[in-house]
């Protein structure tokens, strides 16, 4: 569990904690607009990417293998990061970082399933995780921070080394390895459909606040996509061995557990970004003192998932992750009501309850996902949650992201109508939107900077209002739709002749 927990840690950890150093890389690799949100992108598109063909190998070759080998590409493509020279050898070894760590999420699980096969012990084992997990995504920030000011941006990438190498043994030392019964032949067609699916999505919904929704590389990019993935469907369906199985959807609660993970990591997860945006532009915090601002949501998912693993024993998953995604809403709107006048303290109390929401959700809707199939199908299970939770993070980066643009550009136009600035109000509310304020006030003659400065405070908090809103919206709404997708009679786990037996009745 150790190990795991550990694998799990570094290749989430590096979906948000490259943000906070984000404006270092810009000014040390002379980087462009584009190639800083690929930073961020490609890791995400990969790990998504890979996720279900990474869990269709660890069936046939074994888990620990893939584990291993996954541990091995990520190590390594955290080197090539931190000695990266330019924007496009950076964002190339991000790529292979992120099918490194598909290779680590889509084992994580099946490896702790099969490890901990009585119900109880296994609900600990992934509660354990789900506070390792969620913590990392939240913890990003603070430990960005940390690096970028002590010793330099690289070493948030560099730091993975000695961790790596050290899990590396452990795994070949400690872990014991599983593999299906009867696994399949690899599914390239299908991976090459979906990966060009998910790769070109991503590519439309990043791309669309720069060129506009009905721009021809965003529409493109949205065709290719959905012929991409009408391709995969297919594809699957033809197969003899396909690396998602239709009947994976046969018991409802496979979609029910896949939309409780889009639901918190479009918004939970994907809102860490805007946050800490927040903290560095418009409260004007250094890193570190960003970072330590986001510790009440950490701490509050450490307790809340420990709390969730004694919960998942005795209570139905379905109203578990409902009450979960409840409360991340409930957090969201809280955090929502923010002015230009508040200091952090006005996220305080909604970062503890979305905290208490995101641990309640984590280990639950993953008991669900892994309990609904069968043991030879853990694997394949695992790839699905996990690209659900990499994919989930970035259509919410980027879709939140156009309703903040959007809110946050009106706001500065309607801020400097009237004044000197009104004519390059477009101007600086694209540089507002995309958290370049110090490089535009830095432009502004003296006299104009407290203008500038104060329209901007103004709508940078404006748009994180609004998606704030919306992403309780979207949290809600989950957590009214997994109710009856979640069902106690589709979830089973293995018994002691490796058969599946159902789950405790309270599940």
């Amino acid at each position: 569990m150790c190990v795991v927990s550990v694998g799990s840690f570094m290749l989430l950890l590096d979906v948000t904690i490259v943000n906070i150093a984000l404006p270092d890389i810009e000014e040390a690799l002379d980087a462009s607009l584009t190639d800083l949100q690929w930073v961020v992108a490609a890791y995400a598109v990969a790990l998504s990417a890979a996720l279900l063909t990474a869990g269709s190998l660890a069936d046939r070759f074994g888990r620990r293998a893939v584990f291993s080998w996954g541990m091995a590409v990520f190590t390594l493509a955290s080197l090539l990061c931190g000695v990266a020279q330019s924007p496009l050898m950076l964002n190339l070894a991000r790529v292979l970082q992120g099918v490194g760590g598909a290779a680590l999420l889509a084992t994580s699980l099946a490896l702790l399933a099969a490890a901990h096969p009585d119900n109880k012990e296994r609900h600990v084992a992934l509660a354990v995780w789900g506070a390792v997990s969620g913590a990392a995504l939240a913890v990003g920030p603070l430990a960005g921070g940390i690096l970028v000011e002590g010793v330099g941006w690289r070493w948030i990438f560099l730091v993975n080394l000695p961790v790596g190498i050290l899990a590396l043994v452990a795994t070949v030392m400690r872990v014991e390895e599983s593999r299906a019964e009867r696994p399949g032949a690899i599914d390239w067609p299908g991976f090459l459909t979906l990966g060009t699916a998910l790769g070109t999505l991503s590519f439309g919904l990043l791309r669309a606040n720069e060129e506009g929704w009905g721009s021809t590389p965003v529409v493109s990019a949205f065709i290719v996509s959905g012929v991409s993935l009408a391709a995969f469907v297919v594809v699957e369906r033809i197969r003899r061995d396909p690396m998602l199985p239709g009947e994976l959807f046969e018991k409802i609660t496979t979609t029910g557990a896949a939309l409780g993970v889009l639901a918190m990591s479009t918004t939970a997860f994907a809102l860490l970004l805007y946050l800490t945006l927040y903290l560095q532009t418009v409260l004007g915090h250094e890193p570190l003192a960003a970072g330590l601002r986001l510790l009440p949501l950490t701490l509050s998912i450490f307790v809340a998932s420990a709390a969730a693993a004694r919960l998942g024993t005795s209570l139905p998953a379905r109203w578990l992750v409902s009450a979960g995604l409840a409360c991340i809403g409930t957090g969201l709107l809280l955090m929502g009501d923010i002015s230009a006048s508040d200091d952090w303290t006005g996220l305080l109390a909604g970062q503890l309850v979305t905290g208490l929401g995101v641990g309640l959700v984590n280990p639950n809707v993953v008991a669900a996902a892994m309990g609904a199939v069968e043991p030879a199908r853990v694997g394949v299970a695992s790839g699905l949650s996990n690209t659900c939770r990499s994919l989930g993070i970035a259509v919410g980066v980027a879709t939140l992201g156009s309703v903040f643009a959007d809110r946050v550009r009106d706001g500065v136009h309607d801020a400097l109508a009237g004044t000197p600035l009104e004519a390059r109000a477009g101007e600086l509310g694209h540089a507002v939107a995309s958290g370049q304020v110090g490089p535009a006030l830095a432009q502004l003659p003296g006299e104009q900077r407290e203008v500038f400065a104060g329209a901007a405070q103004g709508a940078f908090v404006d748009g994180l209002n609004s998606i704030l809103t919306v992403a309780a919206v979207v949290a809600f709404v989950g957590a009214v739709l997994v109710l009856p997708l979640i069902r106690s009679r589709d979830l089973v786990t293995a018994g002691p002749d490796g058969e599946p037996l159902p789950i405790a009745a309270g599940h």
